[in-house]
């Protein structure tokens, strides 16, 4: 099964954007058992934002386009120092792609980036996939995360899209406000009823809310590919989906 991963800031790093060493420890060690399960994983990572401003130990960068764009140029550096030395433990050889918006609107670069990944793939190795955010400026930025992965997810044909979010998936209510806010385990369609479910982010250093996860399995839905949200705060529960377990919000179908 081939599966497109996408985790947020807020499940990589505190919200001071120095790193959550258990979470990431433990998303490493569960992708990586999952590729010596014989899946093909696509990681699409957030946090070289968050990592760069907690490293240069500044703030303000998210208002700042150009403090924002050096905070990136740092982060992404950790990001991938990080990302290599724990899947090197277990033997995976990950391999950095940075994206903007135009790599999926011309062909030729998006056909490029097709061939890449599947070459990749081929060899074993794990591709990380960050937008561009040191050179993407809002005219060619794709804007999150959330829509980038739903974008590789479309591009590489893959059979399931798993986002990983400081919210354990769709709910009645906003479970940070409402106690008695339920989960939605399914969702077949998305509807103008559901996207009136999504709220704002809870992260300050992501661009992502619960609206853009909705958009991005939307845009999923669309190529027949399912989408699910789960919580971030433990990777493992991905064993669970992939052995049938209702955790999360699936958008869809489900496995393949």
């Amino acid at each position: 099964m081939r599966l497109v991963v996408k985790v947020g800031t807020s499940t990589l790093t505190y919200a001071s954007g120095k790193m959550n060493i258990r979470r990431t420890e433990t998303l490493c060690r569960v992708l990586s058992d999952l590729k010596n399960r014989g899946h093909e994983i696509i990681l699409v990572s957030s946090g070289a934002i968050g990592m760069g401003t907690g490293k240069l130990g500044i703030t303000g960068a998210k208002d700042n386009m150009a403090l924002k764009q050096a905070a990136a140029a740092v982060g992404q550096c950790e990001l991938m120092y990080t990302y290599d030395k724990y899947f090197s433990e277990y033997r995976h050889n990950v391999a950095q792609i940075l994206l903007t918006k135009s790599d999926f609107e011309n062909e030729t670069r998006h056909a490029n980036f097709r061939n890449t990944v599947h070459e990749l793939l081929k060899l074993g190795c794990l591709p990380v996939i960050n937008e561009n955010d040191s050179v993407a400026t809002e005219e060619i930025a794709v804007g999150d995360n959330d829509s980038l992965a739903a974008l590789v997810a479309v591009s590489v044909k893959a059979d399931l899209l798993v986002i990983l979010s400081d919210i354990g998936g769709l709910y009645t209510a906003d479970p940070n406000k409402d106690p008695g806010a339920r989960i939605i385990h399914h969702v077949e369609k998305i509807d103008d009823s559901v996207m009136a479910l999504g709220g704002g982010s809870s992260s300050s250093l992501g661009t992502g809310g619960m609206h853009t996860k909705l958009v991005a399995a939307g845009m999923c839905l669309d190529a027949g590919i399912s989408t699910v949200i789960l919580s971030g705060e433990n990777p493992e529960d991905m064993y669970g989906l992939l052995e049938g377990k209702q955790i999360g919000t699936v958008f869809g179908g489900g496995l393949k």
